[in-house]
């Protein structure tokens, strides 16, 4: 089971490497929406500083999204999406595989970027760690959970706008404990609650999502 993980791992992470638009266009997504703010609002430095949190933490929520809609398309389209529904191997675990490859891609790239644009929006250099620590924990749940709906939208052609609404409303609960563990940090308040919350919202994914993608993607081929 572990060399059937490895396998799809590096599979996807070969592929990517073949496909870079698949991971360039959400990360130059990222970094377009986050540098149009400073534009939008004007040069004020206390408001950048207010509403960076919130402003980082939709950017890498949409580009998420963007990303998590191709996660299964190329794999449905030649077949070979079909042959790990048939494999041997529980497809819980090699739909986790393809997850974990989707966040190496998309997710860490972000997790780097952050104090970059966090310079940008005027963060405090006190709320950089919070940040890439609500990151780390906040892009691993948003992909595992965008995951259900790409997998549920597979099949349809123009399936984007139902992807969206799928999956938006359960994105909210890390938007909100994502943006306010970095609030916490530059209002001097304690951070560790709202990190446990995110990492509560983690194991909770990584126990449920694969079980659910493994579902949906059963049920396409049904």
């Amino acid at each position: 089971m572990l060399e059937a993980f490895n396998a799809v791992l590096n599979r996807d992470l070969r592929l990517a490497m073949r496909r870079r638009g698949d991971w360039v266009n959400p990360l130059v997504f990222f970094v377009i929406v986050i540098s149009l703010f400073p534009l939008g609002v004007g040069p004020d430095t206390e408001l950048l500083r207010q509403i960076a949190p919130g402003i980082i933490w939709v950017a890498s929520l949409l580009a998420t999204l963007l990303a998590s809609e191709t996660l299964f398309r190329a794999d449905f389209d030649d077949g070979s999406l079909e042959q790990l529904v048939l494999s041997s191997q529980p497809l819980s675990v090699l739909v986790l595989a393809k997850v974990l490859a989707h966040w190496l891609i998309t997710g860490l790239p972000l997790l780097f970027l952050s104090p970059l644009v966090a310079v940008v929006l005027q963060l405090q250099g006190r709320s950089i760690p919070a940040l890439m620590a609500s990151l780390l924990l906040g892009t691993l749940t948003l992909s595992l959970v965008a995951a259900i709906g790409a997998a549920l939208t597979v099949g349809l052609r123009k399936g984007g706008v139902l992807l969206a609404l799928l999956v938006l409303p359960l994105f909210i609960p890390v938007l909100i404990f994502g943006s306010s563990s970095v609030l916490a940090v530059e209002g001097g308040f304690p951070v560790q609650a709202h990190l446990s919350m995110l990492g509560a919202l983690f194991l909770l994914s990584l126990a449920l999502a694969p079980l659910a993608i493994a579902a949906s993607l059963r049920i396409i081929y049904e």
